[in-house]
């Protein structure tokens, strides 16, 4: 049986604009809203991420995330 989609959390988030439309551009592509779009990479984040070029990129982001919040 499938699961019913149900919006159980609400959470304040901050994205930057970057994130926000590559985001929405995803979401378009599917046919789904953006909170469906997040539910789906999130249900599915081991399978639809390569662990190694995760790794890298979070690396990266993280050097710049404090120049990013001025």
């Amino acid at each position: 049986m499938p699961k019913r989609f149900k919006l159980t959390r609400r959470f304040p988030c901050a994205m930057t604009e970057d994130g926000y439309r590559r985001l929405r551009r995803f979401a378009k592509e599917a046919g789904l809203d953006e909170g469906e779009a997040l539910s789906f990479l999130f249900e599915h984040f081991d399978s639809v991420t390569d662990h190694e070029n995760l790794t890298a990129r979070l690396r990266l982001f993280n050097s710049e995330l404090d120049a990013r919040k001025r």
